[in-house]
């Protein structure tokens, strides 16, 4: 297991985010799929994340990325929540 480092720390930090269309509805096609995740893969430098695994169904979203301690996973969140 490789570890990541920064001057003061080590860690290893992987996030599991799971988006689900209200009421489950099943809207998610491959055009909006590859829209979403090329949304993320825009965003995700601006909050030093990488994205590790994507996987999806009709109605919801898988995400694993990887993070550093300086995230600001709780902005990443309330900026884009109206995407």
């Amino acid at each position: 297991m490789n570890l990541d480092n920064n001057n003061h720390s080590v860690f290893l930090m992987y996030y599991h985010l799971v988006l689900v269309i209200k009421y489950r509805r099943k809207v998610i096609d491959e055009t909006i799929l590859n829209r979403l995740k090329e949304i993320f893969e825009y965003i995700s430098p601006n909050y030093n994340i990488a994205l590790q695994e994507w996987n999806h169904d009709k109605d919801h979203v898988h995400i694993l990325f990887k993070g550093e301690p300086n995230s600001e996973l709780s902005k990443l969140y309330s900026k884009h929540q109206s995407i």
